[in-house]
């Protein structure tokens, strides 16, 4: 069976109404709205002057963006700043700003979330050695994103 073909969009204000409604919905990156409307068959022209009014409106905020998906990720999915700094390099954000949203993380939560994600992950390992049983929860610790001194503070403790 044929898929039905996606609608292109033409005009530059209903390109521009559809990408607030986009951005309003929650935070992007400046990447992924570029991304989105070359999905819709926009020029490249168009694509700029939409972002650089979605900028101008501030629907479009590159600083927010990296702010709430670095506190997002951290305690909505348990990850490490390395992670996250992956995570906001993947979506085309600035070192400067990934730098500034990485500050932003309250050390006390950040070492709070740590020792959770490593206690829920020692109720499932069923390692009896103490120092096989550490590596396994270091390794997990490190998938995660976090940094391995912290993990180690962390495990002595």
């Amino acid at each position: 069976m044929d898929q039905p073909k996606p609608n292109k969009i033409t005009d530059e204000k209903v390109a521009l109404a559809k990408a607030e409604n986009y951005c309003a919905y929650q935070e992007r990156s400046q990447q992924e709205v570029r991304d989105k409307l070359y999905e819709w068959g926009l020029y490249p022209s168009i694509v700029e002057n939409v972002i650089s009014k979605l900028i101008e409106s501030n629907f479009l905020n590159e600083e927010r963006f990296a702010t709430a998906y670095a506190t997002g990720k951290l305690r909505q999915k348990g990850w490490g700043r390395i992670k996250i700094k992956q995570g906001l390099k993947f979506k085309k954000v600035s070192e400067p700003l990934i730098k500034k949203a990485l500050k932003s993380i309250d050390e006390d939560e950040y070492l709070e979330i740590l020792r959770k994600v490593i206690q829920k992950k020692e109720g499932t390992i069923a390692e009896k050695m103490p120092y096989k049983r550490n590596y396994k929860l270091q390794q997990y610790a490190l998938s995660r994103g976090f940094e391995s001194d912290l993990i180690w503070d962390v495990l002595k403790n």
